[in-house]
């Protein structure tokens, strides 16, 4: 499986966003984008997956492009927003049934399944306002993988996530590839930023590919570098 972004382009009215995007994906793969705040990935990751309009470019699936065929982007994407997509008046158990049926929700949650991976069990029954930012980070996952898709885009998800947190979903992200899935992360996190392939640089409308050697000071120094 090929993933291929090219020429992307989105402004809001007069002001330009992103300009002439492009990156390529394969199977397996774990892609990082960073970016200082207000760089546009949010606006990239929504665009993706189908919630936002760009005002020119592709998004190719094995050549087809999945901005011309809304229903193969809707089974072949999951998206996980910054901001939550539960309802915080359900608990977990009615959120996930807006997403699974009851059987695949108890296949889900069997040893093996999406639910028990992300260690969902103990939150099932509890009502998502009284769930910490990390419980309901990993329930929208769980909402977001129901489909069964094949790439998964995913908006800082490590953000109010504690330690044990953390390493359950990079456990997860990591079965997730491994079955041939991709990942298309934006992210602040060092931690996360050591699981990618790949990693880009969001900065000034453009994406610029990086090489991250674990050293955050130097990925700083790009940051700051003048002419890009």
């Amino acid at each position: 499986m090929t993933v291929e972004v090219c020429s992307l382009c989105k402004s809001y009215k007069k002001r330009l966003v992103l300009n002439n995007l492009s990156l390529t994906a394969q199977s397996g793969q774990i892609i990082g984008v960073v970016g200082g705040n207000g760089s546009g990935k949010s606006t990239l990751l929504s665009i993706l997956a189908g919630a936002c309009r760009a005002d020119s470019g592709t998004f190719l699936l094995d050549g087809t492009d999945l901005f011309n065929n809304k229903k193969l982007l809707s089974s072949a994407v999951g998206y996980v927003p910054q901001n939550t997509i539960l309802f915080e008046e359900l608990s977990g158990r009615d959120n996930l049934r807006l997403w699974y049926s009851k059987q695949e929700l108890e296949k889900a949650l069997c040893s093996n399944g999406i639910l028990s991976l992300l260690d969902l069990q103990p939150f099932m029954n509890k009502t998502v306002s009284k769930m910490s930012g990390g419980m309901k980070k990993r329930m929208s996952i769980a909402c977001a993988v129901a489909h069964n898709p094949s790439i998964l885009l995913l908006d800082e998800p490590s953000s109010a996530l504690d330690l044990a947190c953390k390493e359950k979903l990079y456990d997860w992200y990591k079965q997730f590839v491994s079955n041939g899935g991709i990942i298309i992360l934006a992210t602040h996190d060092v931690q996360e930023l050591e699981l990618c392939t790949k990693t880009f640089v969001l900065k000034n409308k453009a994406i610029f590919p990086y090489n991250y050697s674990g050293d955050v000071r130097e990925l700083i120094q790009f940051f700051e570098q003048d002419g890009l």
